[in-house]
């Protein structure tokens, strides 16, 4: 079971210790500040929303998952969804997706997938983002588990054991999902792709046979299109400072993102869940080893997700301008081409460094989904 003690800690909250996490929750009056701008609701009004609350299932249900609604509302263009029709209501799934913000790629998620009835995932989220408690407590309410981060040499392998141990039992008690990222990290850049070491993680737990094994799973490839970037600005900042010197990630750094990524403007959003075909799954049980068995599979989750990713006007745009071109004009008016110059000048403005650079930088945020769907 996963709540046995031997995963105590990396799971998330058991319904037992609900009660005083939202107690303390209600006590933070940073949490309370953060969420009243957010929800646009006076502090006692949360506290109120919270009180009552017995379980991470009613946590999500009558407050989490409607801040989150709230969220979708005031900070998007509309939120929508394809490939939904794949999703049993009746089965749990490991969904792997491309990783652009801390919080709201699995809210979201969970959101869609609540709307039509099915299961809600337990997030994957890094040990070096519970900052502090009410930290700690949000996403451990909202049925987040943890991935250790700057663990030894010796300490990641049995890290590892656990947290594949876990993600596979999730799925087998068939009561959630899993989400968790192709990768560790955020993808800065914009160009996405799949880290064979975490394919490895999830293979420690399962049969030996390479296909029966993640197929065990339910993996379901998961493509997550923002038409505007929240961060895109603190991610030009730090690939810069990597650029010209060293970078030293900081926990206020980490709590900076989270809470643009809440609070910024990010346009319209796209979400496409896509699965593997049996054909597929015998394709790489046909592969000599496991080593080309994995990076076989991590090239065809990378593919999915570069097919599904919705190319939005800003991607072309930041396209054509990086290479000083007109090769996808077709793709946008001369208006959103002005807005999205005006608007990246507004934020580069506000960085130190060389302009040049960071403009670059920028552009290519937005321009490497364009080059990974055109070279499929």
């Amino acid at each position: 079971m996963t709540s046995d003690s031997e995963f105590n800690s990396i799971r998330p909250y058991c319904d037992n210790e609900v009660e005083e996490a939202i107690e303390r929750l209600c006590q933070s009056e940073e949490f309370l500040t953060l969420f009243s701008h957010l929800m646009k609701m006076d502090t006692d009004s949360i506290r109120g929303s919270l009180k009552g609350i017995r379980t991470r299932a009613e946590f999500q249900q009558k407050f989490f998952g409607p801040a989150i609604q709230a969220l979708m509302a005031s900070t998007t263009d509309g939120v929508t969804v394809s490939g939904m029709e794949l999703v049993d209501k009746n089965q749990s799934y490991l969904f792997m997706s491309n990783h652009r913000d801390i919080i709201l790629d699995s809210a979201i998620l969970n959101v869609l997938l609540r709307k039509n009835g099915n299961k809600y995932t337990r997030a994957a989220i890094g040990s070096n983002l519970l900052i502090n408690e009410w930290v700690t407590d949000l996403v451990k309410l909202d049925s987040c588990f943890v991935i250790e981060r700057d663990v030894t040499v010796r300490e990641m392998l049995s890290s590892s054991a656990i947290r594949s141990k876990y993600i596979r039992e999730v799925i087998q008690e068939n009561e959630d999902s899993v989400w968790i990222a192709e990768k560790e990290g955020r993808t800065k850049n914009g160009n996405d792709r799949s880290q064979p070491s975490l394919l490895k993680m999830l293979k420690m737990s399962g049969p030996v046979q390479f296909a029966a094994n993640f197929k065990e799973l339910h993996l379901m490839p998961l493509a997550i299109s923002y038409e505007w970037e929240p961060c895109d600005a603190l991610k030009t900042a730090e690939l810069y400072t990597k650029t010209v010197g060293e970078y030293i990630k900081t926990p206020e750094a980490d709590m900076q993102s989270m809470l643009t990524g809440l609070s910024d403007y990010k346009g319209r959003v796209h979400f496409h869940i896509d699965r593997f075909t049996e054909e597929e799954w015998d394709a790489l049980d046909e592969l000599p080893s496991n080593g080309d068995r994995i990076e076989a599979l991590a090239a065809i989750i990378d593919a999915k997700i570069h097919k599904n990713f919705k190319l939005w006007p800003n991607n072309y745009i930041a396209y054509d301008l990086l290479h000083s071109v007109n090769k996808f004009a077709k793709f946008y008016t001369p208006e959103e081409k002005e807005n999205f110059i005006r608007v990246m000048t507004g934020k580069i403005d506000k960085l130190e460094g060389n302009i040049s650079m960071l403009n670059n930088i920028f552009l290519e945020i937005y321009a490497n989904p364009v080059k990974n769907s055109y070279n499929l």
